[in-house]
């Protein structure tokens, strides 16, 4: 006769029940902290608002709006970021990820046409709006209509554009967009820089700059606005 050996029914539970709560465990290990943390958007928008509440330095005012250069992204210390390089009473209206063209970024509105109403309304003196990496992926007609946007929005203040830097992790973009930001900038007559030829140093993903390559990149920018009248 063969006898089957029966697990008496609570052990048989409190197996199953450990069972489940390691499965549980595992799960809720493997999903990302969405809970504790912001999403990057949410991060970006809280930097960008905190950064748009200070000003530094004395003179005419100056709006900048730009990108992750403006917010000093990937900084140890985002005060060195190239927009502290810049003469006048400087606000600064950054959007890390952010461009000319609407769909640059996956957050919402926060295309350059669409952070200039805050920016002009503070008055500046000056508007310089930088940036252009994050446009590699737009069309030209995308970043045409962009660029035309914030050139309405701004109106009559003047307007200085900085294009891209080579960074070398986005080279070849970053040439189209020069070349299409230099071209709608003579058609409109709007100051444009273009820093597609200036040597900058780049930190280990490429993209973003050291210390050293904000401080050259904010000085080519302050020597260009000190001519702008």
């Amino acid at each position: 006769m063969h006898h089957r050996f029966r697990v008496p029914t609570p052990v048989l539970m409190v197996g199953t029940a450990v069972a489940l709560v390691g499965v549980l465990t595992a799960l809720t290990l493997a999903q990302p902290a969405r809970s504790s943390a912001p999403d990057r958007c949410t991060q970006f928008a809280l930097d960008s608002r905190a950064l748009a509440r200070t000003t530094t330095g004395t003179g005419r005012r100056v709006a900048v709006i730009g990108d992750s250069y403006a917010a000093g992204l990937a900084l140890t210390d985002p005060a060195t970021a190239w927009t502290r390089r810049l003469p006048g009473q400087v606000q600064v209206f950054a959007f890390s990820g952010s461009g000319f063209a609407r769909a640059s970024s996956s957050c919402h509105d926060v295309a350059y046409d669409q952070r200039a109403v805050a920016a002009a309304a503070t008055d500046p003196a000056v508007v310089v709006a930088e940036g252009g990496l994050n446009d590699v992926t737009q069309s030209d007609a995308e970043i045409r209509a962009g660029f035309r946007r914030l050139l309405a929005t701004v109106g009559d203040r003047p307007l200085l554009v900085v294009g891209p830097v080579p960074a070398p992790a986005r080279l070849r973009g970053a040439e189209r967009v020069d070349r299409t930001l230099r071209l709608v900038a003579r058609r409109t007559g709007t100051p444009y820089l273009s820093m597609i030829g200036l040597r900058l140093t780049y930190l280990d993903d490429q993209l973003h700059l050291t210390v050293a390559g904000h401080r050259a990149f904010g000085d080519a920018v302050a020597k260009r606005l000190r001519a702008l009248r």
